[in-house]
C-alpha cells in the first residue's frame, strides 16, 4: 500500500478509501480503521485495525511516568477515532472535527491520502508540498529527544 491520492471530504466530513487500497482490505478481512494524530507533524495517521492493535498495545505497555511517553500516549491513543468498515462497500471513514482541525483540513475539502506500507497518512496538500520541498511547518515537532522504548517502535 504505497503512493498517494488526492481525495475529498464530503459534506458529512467523511472520505472513501481509494479503490486501489480496497482489495487489500478485502484480502485481509479488515473491517476496522483507526485515525489519530501524528505526534510530529500536522497530519493524521491511519491504521488498519490489526496494525492498530499492535501499536496501541505497545504504547499502552510503556512507562507512563516518562513525560515524553505520556505525551505520545495522549496524542496517539487519546485522539484515536475508530471506524467500522464494510470492505465490500464504499469504505467511508468519518474524520472528527478535532482531527480535521489538527491536520488543517477544514479550509479545503481536498487532501492527500498517502500509502506508507502498513499505514496511511493524511496531509493538507499545502503542508505536504512544503515538506516535500524542504520547508518547515510551524507546528511540527522535531527536537524532542525520544526514550529508547519509543525509538524502537514503528508507528
Amino acid at each position: 500500500m504505497f503512493g498517494y491520492n488526492t481525495i475529498s471530504i464530503d459534506q458529512k466530513h467523511r472520505f472513501s478509501i481509494p479503490a486501489k487500497y480496497r482489495a487489500d482490505f478485502l484480502k485481509t478481512n479488515e473491517t476496522e480503521l483507526v485515525v489519530t494524530k501524528d505526534p510530529q507533524y500536522p497530519s493524521l495517521k491511519v491504521y488498519k485495525g490489526s496494525e492498530w492493535k499492535n501499536i496501541s498495545s505497545k504504547l499502552q505497555s510503556l512507562q507512563g511516568l516518562d513525560p515524553i511517553v505520556r505525551n505520545l500516549q495522549w496524542t496517539i491513543l487519546g485522539n484515536a477515532s475508530v471506524t467500522d468498515l464494510d470492505p465490500s462497500g464504499r469504505m467511508l471513514v468519518l474524520l472528527p472535527e478535532e482531527l480535521r482541525n489538527y491536520a488543517e483540513l477544514d479550509n479545503d475539502n481536498k487532501f492527500l491520502f498517502i500509502g506508507m506500507g502498513n499505514k496511511f497518512e493524511i496531509w493538507n496538500t499545502d503542508n505536504w508540498n512544503l515538506r516535500q520541498t524542504g520547508g518547515t511547518l510551524a507546528t511540527e515537532i522535531l527536537d524532542v529527544v525520544l526514550p529508547i522504548s519509543i525509538k524502537e517502535m514503528s508507528f
